[in-house]
């Protein structure tokens, strides 16, 4: 029986710079790509990004696009792994900013997870919003006007976000409803 694949053809760009957090790119895009999705790294340079293990450098991968390469209207979805070193670089990054706020002009699905919604927070999109993340990030979401709840995933409009690793199960199958709906 062939496998359903509800995201074929669809395109998910990925942010990730050094120290993401390994398993919240790797579990999500393999996810998303079981079920059809075609995925791009993108990260600040070309080459390959580290990810880590908690504090621990994991495995590198190759970067398909830049930041400043990657347009919005290429992409159907992103995804916004976690880590606290990559989310903290990542929010400084114009181009990072630009992109993600592309991509809600549009409407479309954003996915995060634990530390990556530092990156809304600094692109300026998280007022009004419901989304979870790592709970140190709670004050800064409430203090840029996001409600903040500890849950194992929300979906807020075209967002859904999550906690950490341990929501990726529930974090991957509220993505792909998300950007298969959309």
């Amino acid at each position: 029986m062939a496998q359903q694949q509800p995201l074929a053809g669809r395109k998910v760009a990925i942010l990730a710079l050094d120290g993401f957090e390994q398993v919240e790119l790797t579990d999500p895009r393999k996810a998303l790509q079981d079920a059809g999705a075609i995925t791009r790294l993108v990260s600040m340079n070309r080459g390959k990004v580290q990810g880590f293990h908690h504090d621990k450098p994991a495995d590198k991968f190759d970067v398909d696009l830049t930041l400043e390469e990657a347009k919005a209207a290429d992409f159907d979805a992103v995804l916004l792994p976690g880590g606290v070193v990559n989310a903290d670089k990542i929010r400084n990054s114009r181009h990072a900013q630009e992109f993600v706020q592309a991509m809600q002009q549009a409407g479309k699905p954003i996915a995060a997870i634990c530390h990556a919604p530092w990156l809304l927070i600094s692109a300026g999109v998280v007022k009004g919003r419901k989304l979870t993340s790592w709970p140190s990030l709670q004050d800064d979401l409430r203090n840029a006007g996001a409600e903040w709840v500890d849950e194992e995933v929300v979906r807020d409009g075209n967002w859904v976000t999550s906690r950490k690793p341990a929501d990726i199960p529930a974090f991957n199958k509220a993505a792909i409803e998300l950007i298969a709906g959309s």
